[in-house]
């Protein structure tokens, strides 16, 4: 297209991918790029994009921000990004600065005076800045085209990192009535997104706000989780891991890449660390104790991969851009679904193969309960968000629990399932799935129906009985008949809950009351030392007046399943035998998925999983619809690939 394009306010004399290889050196938009650039340039000119960190979020802002007339105001929490990005668009000509308090007095009177002439197209500020009346009225005399308000799920008291700075957006935007404003987060559930929407106040019935949600799955991602028994198994499960991921591991000799272990507390972060390097890791530890200059040196050593691994609190990895990260391990549990995805999904932004592990034990369940009773000042926090910070928590227990692909999980959960995956082949959890029966696969429990219900019956009377008096524990080796000076103190060996699983490990019974936490028929006291009590929703199940939808714990031990799960691995991996009539095509599909992988810079099993092939090569499929009846061919592949492989298989 080379005709000129109006908007409201501007004139485009060429084609957006024009404009985007002249500015940017970009040869094309990610469709949901191109989506939220409409958004904003057209109407109702208001957009909130959800998108994972490292996806490409701020070009929805810089790009309309290049071909606009006036300034866009950008609202960003982190100094350290802004000056990366102003330093960025400077590269490529495109006039920007940022106004922050670690600016002296005379360089922050020069850029204020700068914009007020209009000599920037971006001026990125903090949030705190907003808290000035003298610079929100300068805001007022400049030409404010568009306002974008990066990490904008910190303005949502139900979200996972809520900055009270962030509530004064809102005012500013009423002030101010920009025509265009975007809203921009890595991770939202819909609730937040609702939250974000009102506080902001965008959109009306007549002119909604365009949400547009893409961009989470990251089927590079090796997922997998692990529930571990204390410290000990925990770190032996964290070396293993880097070990894999990391490969070679010598004295001061660098790794194949780079890793983020992150962990509950400032003392379990250096504690880590420590172990780490004792190990022969080129590591450090990372946390909001540490003095900003300290920080600032374990970043920038970590960037220029002059360490291989940091050991951190949440404090670390916003705006962090090192795209050789092999490995993002959580030694302890964060505290959500949210903060934990957005983590994770540090990891193998390169497009090449990462692994993302999230070990949990019984201790980390008290400790993150005991967390979520404090405010940011370490005073008591409010009840209601309190409550709603454990519920948060139990929906990530119900993600350490899943019976399905961990991918499809947390698309599910928010809300884009667009992009499911169908299975992605390669979690811990699709790989103990491999070659199981259809029953299996789906998790379907009808068929164990009773046995399931006797046992979740059995768990729940079990922490009835135990009126309080013990943790989950203790209530576990009430189960398992443990006749300890433990259990006699509490009085548990003469209850008739003692000894109802004594076939079962301590494990498997840890399993289940984490399963029934997640489920909110137990819960936790907000205590030091939290202990399970049963919820009314528990109470019914137990007595038999609601059913007990749950899938039971697998039979195997964590060490054993990740045994199975390799040697599926392994077996995957075999050459695979079809008939004469179906081969031919087996392997003109093998061969085209080759190609697009090469082209695109994935591996094979991103495009389609074996398993999708040699189910394609015999259902011969000719329309999209029958590709997702195919295992592993989700919304995401078949948008992405489907056509070329519907292609092969009609020229076959």
């Amino acid at each position: 297209m080379t005709a000129a394009r109006c908007y409201e306010g501007f004139v485009l004399p060429m084609s957006f991918e024009q404009e985007l290889r002249s500015r940017f050196g970009l040869d094309a938009f990610h469709p949901w790029q191109r989506e939220a650039v409409d958004a904003v340039l057209g109407e109702p000119g208001r957009a909130l994009v959800v998108a994972p960190t490292g996806g490409g979020k701020s070009l929805t802002y810089q790009f309309p921000a290049a071909i606009l007339e006036g300034t866009t105001l950008v609202i960003s929490p982190l100094v350290a990004l802004m000056e990366d990005q102003v330093r960025s668009l400077t590269a490529r000509g495109v006039a920007a600065t940022y106004l922050a308090s670690t600016l002296d007095r005379a360089d922050r009177d020069a850029r204020e005076s700068a914009m007020l002439r209009g000599e920037f197209k971006l001026v990125y500020v903090a949030p705190e800045r907003l808290g000035s009346d003298v610079f929100v009225r300068l805001l007022s005399r400049c030409r404010i085209s568009l306002v974008a308000i990066d990490e904008a799920h910190c303005i949502a008291q139900w979200g996972h990192d809520f900055r009270p700075d962030y509530l004064r957006i809102g005012a500013l935007l009423e002030r101010l009535s920009p025509p265009r404003v975007l809203a921009c987060t890595a991770t939202a559930t819909p609730a937040v997104r609702r939250e974000i929407k009102e506080r902001l106040g965008l959109g009306t019935p007549e002119a909604p706000c365009r949400e547009v949600l893409r961009g989470f799955a990251r089927p590079n991602l090796h997922l997998a989780a692990q529930t571990v028994d204390g410290k000990k198994e925990a770190r032996a499960a964290l070396l293993e891991g880097l070990e894999a991921a990391l490969g070679a591991r010598g004295r001061g000799q660098p790794a194949s890449g780079g890793a983020i272990v992150y962990a509950a507390t400032r003392k379990s972060t250096e504690d880590v660390a420590d172990l780490l390097t004792d190990r022969g890791w080129r590591a450090a530890a990372y946390h909001a104790g540490m003095s900003g200059e300290a920080r600032t040196r374990v970043a920038d050593r970590f960037a220029s991969r002059a360490i291989d691994v940091v050991v951190a609190t949440n404090a670390f990895g916003m705006g962090i851009d090192r795209p050789d990260i092999r490995a993002v391990i959580h030694v302890q549990p964060p505290a959500s679904i949210e903060a934990y995805y957005q983590e994770v999904g540090r990891a193998g932004r390169d497009g090449r193969e990462a692994s993302g592990l999230l070990l949990c034990s019984g201790a980390d369940i008290s400790l993150r309960r005991r967390l979520t009773e404090l405010g940011s000042d370490g005073a008591a926090a409010d009840p209601a968000l309190a409550a709603r910070a454990w519920g948060l928590f139990r929906e990530l227990l119900r993600y350490l629990d899943a019976r399905t692909c961990r991918h499809d999980f947390v698309l599910r959960y928010f809300g884009d399932e667009q992009e499911t995956l169908g299975g992605c082949g390669h979690c811990d959890v699709c790989l103990a799935l491999d070659g199981a029966s259809p029953e299996e696969v789906d998790g379907a429990a009808s068929a164990r129906d009773e046995e399931t219900t006797l046992f979740v019956k059995k768990a729940l009377s079990a922490v009835a009985r135990a009126q309080r008096r013990a943790g989950l524990v203790a209530i576990a080796d009430m189960l398992r008949g443990v006749d300890s000076e433990k259990t006699r103190k509490f009085g548990f060996t003469s209850l008739t809950t003692f000894g109802l699983m004594r076939e079962r490990s301590s494990d498997w019974i840890m399993a289940l009351l984490r399963a029934l936490l997640a489920a909110g028929w137990i819960d936790l006291t907000p205590t030091e030392h939290p202990v399970p009590f049963l919820t009314r929703a528990g109470a019914d199940v137990m007595k038999g007046a609601a059913p007990a939808r749950i899938i039971l714990p697998p039979d195997a031990a964590p060490k054993e399943r990740r045994s199975r799960a390799r040697s599926r691995a392994s077996a995957s991996r075999e050459p695979i035998s079809l008939d004469a009539a179906t081969q031919p095509v087996f392997e003109k599909l093998r061969a085209h998925r080759a190609e697009v992988a090469r082209s695109r810079g994935v591996p094979p099993y991103v495009v389609a999983l074996d398993r999708t092939l040699v189910e394609m090569a015999r259902a011969r499929p000719e329309t999209t619809d029958q590709l997702l009846m195919l295992h592993g061919m989700g919304p995401a592949r078949a948008e992405q690939y489907g056509a070329g492989f519907l292609r092969v298989i009609a020229d076959a």
